[in-house]
């Protein structure tokens, strides 16, 4: 009964086609269509024969080094395992090559679970044959693109990534770091000026922003209300900016204010909110719900214009609108109403 039993995160064989080896999938979703019937969908794993020939050749490259004894390319990742030939073609059999494509099965056709894990250095390469029905990847298949990209994280350890801590300095000891390589005073508490006095800054500077919104003719499209103008002056881009103006006047009231509304007009100060058009949001929550928090992949396939800069600043803006809230909601219920698992009998 167990063994029939299907999850959502199982791996498993599917059959296509009689003739054809059966195809191995990680379930994602399990759906009931109005029918009756049972649909999955599915991640796509494929095998060292699904590949183009051009890709294989670069799998060779990646994994694979030249064995001396007889002028084959044998799988040995970078350490010399000592396999027989048996053995090593076993070891092609059980690599896949992870994907990012998505298809929708009937649940009928699954013929068994399996077990598909990332490749891991450490290990003997014989512990992926001791076991029944185990696979591994290293490389991930992109079948639109044709590309063969390794999918392993790395820690940044290491004089690259970490900093040198210098050593605590002793009373009377003279501090001779340089003070273009330090840290950029922003704000200090110690600059005479009141709550209050602060406060009514900041006020101003919303003011002035709602103000320049008024006489900028793209804002006046975006938000055509006074209301609206009112709330996207009082997003925190433009405190911010209030803020690093009284601070590089020295908290001195009169030229901070003034600063605010240079010879050329009011500052008008934008985030990414508020820059993005209706178009590039709607893109952007469609690259989410494929790809996720991968803002490269998202960058490279629905907004190249944009920097990752851009995109990580708005996802986190994003996060905190109604949109965002709704659509979690939304996912919620989704996810109640799907199926769990499914007993698919031999």
């Amino acid at each position: 009964m167990t063994a029939n039993m299907y999850r959502v995160g199982d791996y498993v064989y599917f059959e296509t086609s009689s003739t054809s080896p059966f195809q191995i999938r990680r379930i994602e979703e399990l759906n009931k269509t109005a029918s009756g019937n049972v649909e999955a969908k599915v991640m796509c794993f494929y095998r060292r024969r699904d590949l183009p020939s051009q890709l294989i050749q670069l799998a060779d490259k990646h994994q694979c080094a030249l064995d001396e004894s007889n002028g084959s390319p044998i799988l040995d990742f970078g350490r010399g395992d000592q396999l027989s030939p048996k053995q090593r073609h076993q070891m092609r059999h059980r690599e896949l090559f992870l994907s990012r494509q998505v298809e929708t099965l009937p649940a009928t056709h699954i013929r068994g679970k399996c077990s598909v894990t990332l490749f891991n250095e450490t290990e003997a390469l014989s512990s992926y044959l001791n076991k029944d029905d185990m696979f591994f990847y290293c490389l991930v298949f992109d079948p639109t693109q044709k590309t063969l990209l390794a999918d392993k994280g790395e820690i940044r350890v290491g004089s690259r990534y970490q900093c040198d801590v210098p050593a605590v300095l002793r009373e009377g000891d003279g501090d001779d770091r340089d003070a273009a390589d330090l840290e950029t005073l922003v704000w200090t508490p110690e600059h005479g000026l009141s709550d209050r006095q602060i406060d009514q800054f900041l006020v101003v500077s919303r003011s002035v922003g709602t103000f320049a919104r008024a006489l900028d003719c793209s804002s006046s499209v975006k938000q055509p209300s006074l209301h609206m103008s009112a709330a996207a002056a009082s997003r925190d881009i433009t405190l911010f900016h209030a803020m690093d103006t009284l601070h590089r006047h020295g908290y001195e009231l009169s030229g901070a204010l003034c600063s605010l509304v240079p010879s050329s007009g009011p500052v008008l100060c934008r985030d990414e909110m508020e820059e993005w058009s209706a178009s590039e949001a709607n893109l952007f929550e469609e690259a989410l719900d494929k790809y996720g928090k991968d803002f490269n992949d998202i960058r490279q396939d629905f907004l190249p214009w944009k920097t990752l800069k851009n995109l990580v600043e708005y996802y986190y803006m994003w996060k905190t609108t109604d949109r965002y809230v709704q659509q979690k909601r939304v996912k919620a219920v989704e996810a109640e109403s799907k199926l769990k698992q499914v007993y698919i009998p031999n």
